[in-house]
């Protein structure tokens, strides 16, 4: 069982969030709850959502681990990532049997296509905004992901 959250409605938050420099902001309607708030650490928009549903509220996110939090807070001021544009679930390839647009080691070019997010069933591509070698791949393909994360580093 899932929750249907709007992602729209989430990306928008988030986008007024850093429109306005706001610290937090929250928003509700009948189904849910969405509070954002920024991490002071590295001023990255950090969505919760509660759902108001008894069946939602007993299901529990995964809990990350330690390292994989600290490895994207590494790199979340980077010049050198290439960032989430939106909230969504990142795929590094067009299909399950299809190459990975990049791996650690590759060479890019500025507009080259590093990964796909799909956000409300639609597949957006997440372009390299410069030219390198591709050092860190922060993801995995089905890994959910937020606005302003990183994803890929280029040195």
């Amino acid at each position: 069982m899932s929750n249907s959250i709007d992602t729209k409605v989430i990306s928008k938050l988030a986008e007024i969030l850093d429109k306005n420099q706001l610290t937090g902001l929250k928003y509700e309607d009948d189904s849910c709850k969405i509070s954002l708030s920024r991490d002071c650490r590295g001023c990255v928009p950090v969505c919760e959502t509660v759902a108001e549903t008894p069946a939602a509220q007993s299901l529990s996110a995964p809990e990350q681990t330690t390292e994989a939090i600290s490895k994207v807070e590494d790199y979340t001021n980077s010049p050198n990532a290439v960032k989430s544009p939106m909230v969504g679930v990142v795929y590094l390839s067009s299909n399950p049997t299809s190459p990975n647009y990049v791996k650690e080691g590759d060479n890019v070019s500025a507009g080259d296509t590093v990964c796909l997010i799909e956000a409300m069933k639609t597949f957006n591509p997440v372009k390299a905004h410069k030219s390198g070698k591709v050092t860190k791949v922060l993801v995995e393909t089905g890994d959910p992901i937020e606005y302003g994360e990183p994803i890929i580093i280029i040195e």
